[in-house]
């Protein structure tokens, strides 16, 4: 491969596993696989697939994108084991990023992101501001944001209800990660963590706890 920064981002955060590799400023392989459940089974096979595919080896790699949420609990955290891994057995960097960040990656400002928190909701993010996303529907957006631009789940829906219109991402999810990563590159960054914005919808165990032996 060229010596330039080739960056490997990936993202199980939704129903699907996806991946992507960038090298300079050039996307050189993307994949995106819908399913709801196997991510966990299918992230290295895919990743495996996208470098040898492009001719690229894994200690090639300068830097390691990831998805941090907010999403599925499960698949976020498969992702960022895995990118943590391997930033440690490569020893390069791991950078996460949010997905209201990768959807808003090239797009112009202000610009809303959405991204779907089940239940007929969805966490809304004012791009550019200093402000937590907000969980509601469509027809409950805060009534300083009506008239923006919105990007991502149900944007549709939350455009014709606030007066607003819906965008399309610049970049497919994986794509926008490592970009978003490579803007990012050279600066202090935190190891990668999942962003939880509520609790899990699995109930509490009812089976005793094991017994913890002396």
């Amino acid at each position: 491969m060229p010596p330039e920064d080739l960056i490997l981002a990936f993202d199980t955060s939704a129903a699907h596993c996806a991946a992507a590799l960038l090298l300079g400023e050039r996307c050189v392989a993307s994949r995106l696989e819908l399913m709801d459940k196997g991510q966990a089974e299918r992230l290295f096979p895919l990743l495996e697939e996208l470098l040898a595919g492009a001719g690229a080896a894994w200690r090639d790699l300068t830097a390691i994108g990831v998805g941090t949420g907010p999403g599925n609990f499960t698949g976020v955290r498969i992702s960022v084991a895995a990118a943590r891994g391997l930033a440690l057995s490569l020893k390069v960097p791991a950078i996460g990023i949010n997905s209201f960040d990768a959807l808003a990656h090239g797009a112009a400002r202000p610009v809303l992101a959405s991204v779907d928190a089940r239940r007929g909701q969805a966490y809304v993010a004012r791009m550019g501001f200093d402000e937590a996303p907000v969980l509601c529907s469509p027809g409950d957006l805060p009534e300083d944001w009506a008239g923006l631009p919105i990007i991502g789940h149900d944007a549709a829906a939350f455009a014709a209800a606030q007066g607003g219109q819906m965008v399309s991402a610049a970049f497919a999810p994986a794509e926008a990660i490592a970009r978003e990563a490579r803007a990012r590159r050279g600066l202090v960054q935190p190891r990668p963590a999942p962003m939880y914005l509520r609790a899990a919808d699995a109930a509490p165990s009812s089976d005793p706890p094991p017994v913890i032996l002396p």
